[in-house]
């Protein structure tokens, strides 16, 4: 009886385990089924174990992922039982990101709308053609410039912060310095809010360490496609939501409920909450118009995307080209050079006019994020059944596409000895011709990031003061090559960027 007993319980026991084996791999026979190679996939993992587990960054498992499989237009793996889809073709990639566009409007990710679920980045593709539509301005030639002085002035504070610091150690970790910058500049050119950068414990500085914090909100999405929009769930704990939500309202009483004579980001937001509701561009003719009430939840998650997106990543990037300006001594001269004659040309004046002028300063930028994009992967999902161009897959609805920005980046076809930082690159000469999708540091297409030009004119500004004033080498803890941090979810050094900071001499 007893061996009975235990024969029936071992029988259940490895029914049981059969049972959740097969829930847990019968979808990873999917890609071969459709002909399409993928990586072998590992139980309940797939094959985002690294990324999972937080020994990769995203960046580097989808480079992974690229250069695996460097004779495929297209690579199929699974995101734990989730079957994705990476990119690497570029003509593909341009059918996807701009000719197609329509057909992958949203980026694969979606949570709830309260809070701040309908920013312009994670937005689905219907509110986000309402809301670009209408921020768009903000990033005109003429809006910036309205914003320059704002952006001078915090760098000027910017310097004089540093000038003690540097003269008690002139070795520091230039990346929690540049943070300094890019959170004054965005709280007063975004908020209205002239922030004390001496000031360590100050909310926003708090407020993005939890945003940027690691969880697992996007491994619960990948295992259950829209899980976190269908339970009503945020990405982000509350005391996120409750700050924006309360920086909107203060705003918002200082000023009346009217735009104020400053032309920042809350002013045009204002602009459109008192306009009521907004309408969108229709995608056809006989299609209703779209429209969308500009509540204050809607501005507080307008406010946190323009706070996440300008900045964390504007910092990471200056950080980033500053470490490669340490490393590369003569690039660093030719940059200072470059950066005295033109202001010199415009008696020592720096305006906004003036940043275009620095040509060469430019090219840095750009080599620093093709070696280092911020952002990436880039996703989309597609809307319906779509053939992949010039092959025979089609991909279901709600299949969410990748493209590693950083593969391509990487790809000796498009740029040869990829590891080497060369700013030379991106002259006029070597960029013509260059296929379109071979540089994404802000993505491609009409979903790009909005601010881009923002983030050029505030580093650009930074760098050109610091750069004349100091020179950058390396220091006793400054690393060749950089590690990064897989705790977080967009790209960053894993032990900041500790440089050393030389105030230049007259000769320099």
């Amino acid at each position: 009886m007893i061996v009975e007993i235990i024969t029936a319980c071992c029988g259940a026991v490895v029914l049981c385990a059969s049972l959740v084996y097969y829930l847990l791999t019968y979808n990873y026979g999917y890609w071969k089924k459709r002909g399409v190679v993928s990586p072998v996939p590992q139980v309940f993992f797939g094959n985002s174990k690294n990324t999972m587990l937080r020994r990769s960054t995203f960046t580097e498992a989808f480079k992974g992922f690229y250069d695996s499989f460097p004779d495929q237009k297209i690579v199929g793996f699974y995101r734990t039982w989730t079957p994705s889809l990476l990119v690497r073709d570029l003509d593909i990639i341009k059918y996807i990101m701009i000719s197609d566009f329509d057909n992958f409007m949203d980026r694969g990710f979606a949570f709830s709308s309260k809070g701040l679920g309908m920013n312009l980045f994670t937005a689905d593709g219907d509110t986000w053609r309402i809301l670009r539509n209408r921020l768009t301005p903000l990033f005109t030639s003429g809006k910036l410039k309205n914003m320059f002085g704002l952006i001078d002035q915090r760098s000027d504070i910017f310097m004089n912060y540093m000038k003690p610091i540097v003269d008690e150690n002139p070795e520091r970790d230039i990346y929690t310095l540049i943070q300094k910058f890019t959170l004054g500049t965005i709280a007063a050119c975004a908020f209205g809010l002239d922030l004390d950068i001496n000031d360590s414990d100050s909310m926003l500085t708090k407020i993005d360490n939890l945003i940027f914090k690691s969880n697992y909100t996007i491994e619960l999405d990948s295992m259950f496609p829209g899980i976190l929009k269908k339970l009503d769930m945020s990405f982000f704990p509350n005391v996120i939501n409750n700050f924006f939500y309360g920086l909107v309202k203060t705003v918002i009483k200082e000023r009346n409920g009217m735009p104020s004579n400053r032309k920042d980001f809350m002013d045009l937001l204002l602009e459109l909450r008192n306009a009521g509701e907004i309408v969108g561009t229709k995608k056809h003719e006989n299609e209703k118009d779209r429209t969308l009430k500009i509540t204050d939840d809607v501005m507080a998650a307008q406010a946190f995307v323009f706070y996440a997106a300008g900045y964390e990543t504007s910092a990471t990037t200056m950080s980033f080209l500053l470490h490669q300006l340490a490393l590369n001594q003569d690039i660093q001269d030719k940059v200072v050079k470059e950066i005295n004659d033109v202001l010199y040309k415009h008696d020592g004046k720096l305006t906004f006019d003036v940043l275009k002028d620095f040509t060469y300063l430019n090219q840095v930028f750009d080599e620093t994020l093709r070696m280092y994009p911020v952002v990436d992967p880039l996703t989309r999902q597609a809307l319906c059944d779509y053939n992949i161009p010039g092959t025979d897959v089609t991909v279901e609805a709600g299949t969410v596409l990748f493209v590693s920005a950083r593969g391509v980046h990487y790809d000796e076809k498009y740029y040869p000895d990829p590891y080497k930082f060369d700013p030379e690159r991106f002259s006029p000469e070597n960029s013509k011709g260059r296929h379109p999708c071979a540089y994404m540091p802000f993505g491609i297409g009409p979903r790009n990031c909005i601010g881009m030009r923002f983030a050029q004119v505030q580093s650009r500004v930074c760098l050109v003061k610091l750069l004349r004033r100091y020179r950058v080498e390396p220091s006793s803890q400054t690393r060749p090559t950089m590690e990064y941090n897989a705790e977080r979810p967009i790209l960053g050094p894993k032990h900041g960027v500790p440089l050393k900071i030389v105030v230049r001499t007259a000769q320099q």
